[in-house]
């Protein structure tokens, strides 16, 4: 299972969804749907505008669990 861990990589950076979704060019929907966890897709360009915009790596906002895991 991919974890995203959008809401703490924004919460470091001090950024709302509202300015990160205005930055990236998404609505504020479709990022609380991914924030949320609940896409079942990312464009590679989306990603890259939020890595962009949030100055951090993919694996700072993806991350893989094992079935079974539970949240660090």
């Amino acid at each position: 299972m991919i974890r995203v861990d959008l809401d703490v990589m924004m919460a470091r950076r001090k950024m709302s969804l509202t300015e990160l979704s205005q930055k990236v060019g998404i609505t504020m929907a479709n990022l609380s749907i991914l924030k949320n966890g609940h896409a079942k897709a990312v464009r590679m360009s989306t990603l890259e505008a939020i890595c962009r915009a949030l100055k951090c790596q993919p694996g700072d906002i993806l991350v893989f669990e094992e079935d079974g895991e539970t949240a660090e």
